[in-house]
């Protein structure tokens, strides 16, 4: 026999609740049987439900009134769950589910649910969050891998020869490494632009880079949607925390890797759980639904995914953001597929923007990018219908129907794109080598000069030719490092700190530019060494040798008299107009001692003279003799400035010092090293 005095809130086998948009989800459980026998005794019983907020709990045990539960007190006993609209969102909540069998109530132990927010800004804020969580460790985890791999990445890069197809493995292997095809584009724009890559080589690197960067959707799809590692994340970064507080560099560089991993997978899990969940009714799910199917309707698409790609500047993270709308429904695969399309495009716009600082042939490496895949894109829209037909094939479930299937369809049609895009266009790399230099024109000299004109990564058949045309290369680095000392004199005269700035930004990658120009000379005077040389040539090539390194040199002092000029600004501490004036003359012995060192370079080096060079470095010698008689015998002077002395003569002492390397590089050029 069950009397209602004998009942207890052990009646209830389960009771759970999941919070919903704006409301909630209660389901509970009671054994048939014993259910039975209470309906037997009490036919007339019915489930009671009652709740209220967190905070309106602990107001009602002060005053009922205040805060009262709400409660339905009307539910079929043949019921096994309830749920509860209208609710606010964000908010805490308390449930009593109970049995009313008219003598008494039972009531379950008390629950606890969170009514979710209903797509608006507070939800939007968190998708955008969510999306730069995931940003934020790609770019942790990508820094990471490259600083891991140290060097040898960059070795990798700068060994391709003219094999194109040597270029694509090498740019789909460094891409697979440090998950970001942004930066072997960058790396790959930055080697065309201090010229230790031609064209040719470049668009084969590209190549690799666009199947490389594939291998990022496969992640997202195993490891974010398959496993859901963002569940392990917190385990992950347990292992990865303690690698922080190591001293050597490298273990550090594991710990930001296996940091950067989980922040990746927990910005992407809450960017799963950020997309709304809309019916097939919504107006969002209906826009793209109505337009799928039109003929401009992929167009449309392909040109969304390359808008959201620029916009959050990483492929990678539209991927995901992609995969993520696929997955909760909000967008067709055919959408999704035409915005894949164009998130190839828009990650080209990386490449486009690293090159604007560079020359011309950086710009033309962006453009053989952009052209690769806009090409791409265009076939692939012809023959759009048809591909995803072929994908469907190849996948277990229907893509157009099942979310799972739909993103292993876009992982498939991802890589299967890009993979057929490198076959295809590999044959015609020359056309588009061609194509990018009618579509962007050099300037001329000055957008040419950074590039390495005369020799490559390769050399001629035989070490004598060889020389010559690195005879020609030194010459030219004499001629761009002269023009150092014109953006020092302009430092020195210039009021508009606008153009101040600018000049310091070129004078620091000049100084650049001759470090990577002696560092590719120097290899390739090495690889001209191994071969057989008669006696004059290996005199050159020693020659050439200790020339770069003092042009490199020059470079750095320039460098430092910048630097100083900088100081001089920022302790406002002013030159006298005599001071000024005579930097400039001495400035202008420099300039003649150039012109004469540039004149020798172009010059039959047997047939050169020292005479005109020992005359420019005397002068230069008596003028630095003269500024520091001056000096010295201004410090007597009460009034004379110490901070702006000190300055100008650690001035005329760094232009000295580049007298003296600027009469070492004709020395060579005779023989005298």
């Amino acid at each position: 026999m069950v009397h209602a005095s004998t009942l207890s809130e052990t009646v209830f086998k389960s009771n759970q609740s999941k919070g919903k948009e704006e409301g909630a989800s209660i389901t509970w459980g009671i054994e048939n049987d014993l259910l039975q026998k209470i309906l037997t005794i009490y036919p007339q019983t019915k489930y009671v439900l009652k709740y209220n907020t967190k905070i309106g709990k602990k107001q009602n045990k002060s005053n009922p009134e205040k805060s009262p539960w709400i409660t339905e007190d009307d539910i079929s006993i043949n019921k096994v769950s309830y749920k509860i609209k209208e609710l606010s969102g964000g908010e805490s909540y308390v449930y009593k589910i109970g049995v009313d069998t008219g003598e008494k109530i039972i009531w379950a132990k008390e629950g606890k649910f969170t009514a979710e927010r209903t797509w608006g800004i507070f939800k939007l804020l968190i998708l955008i969050g969510a999306l730069g969580m995931f940003i934020f460790g790609m770019k942790i985890m990508s820094e990471g891998l490259q600083q891991a791999a140290g060097s040898r990445l960059r070795n990798m890069l700068g060994s391709i020869t003219s094999n194109r197809i040597k270029g694509v493995f090498t740019g789909f292997g460094i891409t697979s490494v440090v998950q970001s095809s942004s930066v072997t584009t960058v790396m790959t724009v930055s080697f065309v632009n201090a010229g230790l890559m031609t064209l040719r080589q470049s668009a084969g690197v590209m190549m690799g880079a666009n199947i490389g960067t594939t291998i990022t959707a496969w992640l997202i799809l195993l490891f974010g949607f398959k496993v859901s590692l963002d569940s392990y994340a917190f385990i992950f970064i347990a292992f990865g925390a303690p690698l922080l507080f190591f001293s050597k560099g490298k273990v550090k560089v594991w710990a930001n890797v296996i940091i950067g991993f989980s922040l990746l997978f927990m910005g992407l899990g809450a960017l799963k759980d950020a997309v709304p969940t809309l019916g097939p009714d919504s107006a969002i799910v209906q826009f793209f639904v109505d337009f799928k199917d039109v003929w401009y309707g992929p167009v449309m698409f392909v040109l969304l995914g390359a808008l959201v790609t620029v916009v959050i500047q990483s492929s990678s993270a539209a991927m995901a953001l992609t995969m993520t709308l696929v997955g909760g429904g909000v967008i067709p695969f055919e959408v999704a597929a035409a915005m894949i399309l164009g998130e190839n495009i828009g990650t080209t716009i990386t490449a486009e923007l690293a090159s604007l600082i560079g020359n011309v042939h950086a710009k033309r490496s962006a453009r053989i990018h952009s052209l690769f895949n806009v090409i791409g894109v265009t076939w692939a829209l012809l023959l759009f219908p048809y591909i995803l037909k072929g994908i469907s094939l190849f996948i277990n479930g229907d893509p157009y129907t099942d979310g799972s299937a739909a993103n292993t369809g876009l992982a498939v049609f991802h890589t299967a794109f890009n993979s057929m895009n490198v076959i295809l266009l590999l044959p015609f790399v020359p056309k588009l080598v061609s194509l990018a230099e009618r579509t962007v024109k050099s300037k001329g000299a000055a957008d040419e000069e950074f590039h390495l004109d005369y020799i490559g990564t390769g050399m001629m058949g035989t070490p004598d030719l060889s020389i010559l045309e690195a005879k020609k290369e030194v010459a030219k680095f004499g001629r761009i490092t002269s023009r150092m000392s014109l953006f020092n004199q302009q430092l020195l005269t210039e009021q508009n700190s606008k153009v101040k700035t600018k000049l310091y930004r070129k004078i620091k990658k000049y100084e650049e530019i001759t470090d990577r120009v002696e560092v590719e000379v120097a290899n390739y005077l090495a690889k001209v060494s191994k071969g057989e040389m008669t006696e004059d040539t290996a005199k050159k090539v020693r020659s050439m040798n200790s020339i770069v390194n003092d042009l490199e040199r020059i470079g750095d002092i320039f460098y430092q008299i910048s630097k100083s000029i900088e100081r001089k600004e920022e302790l406002k501490a002013w030159f006298l107009p005599v001071q000024r004036a005579s930097l400039l003359r001495m400035f202008k012995l420099i300039d003649n001692a150039f012109e004469i060192m540039c004149e020798n370079l172009d010059a039959d080096w047997d047939g050169v003279s020292l005479e005109a060079a020992k005359e420019a470095e005397d002068l230069i010698n008596t003028k630095r003799n003269k500024m520091k008689e001056e000096y010295l015998s201004n410090l007597n002077d009460k009034d004379f400035n110490l901070e702006s002395g000190m300055i100008f003569s650690n001035l005329f002492s760094l232009c000295e010092k580049a007298g003296d390397h600027i009469i070492n590089v004709s020395e060579a050029v005779v023989g005298e090293i």
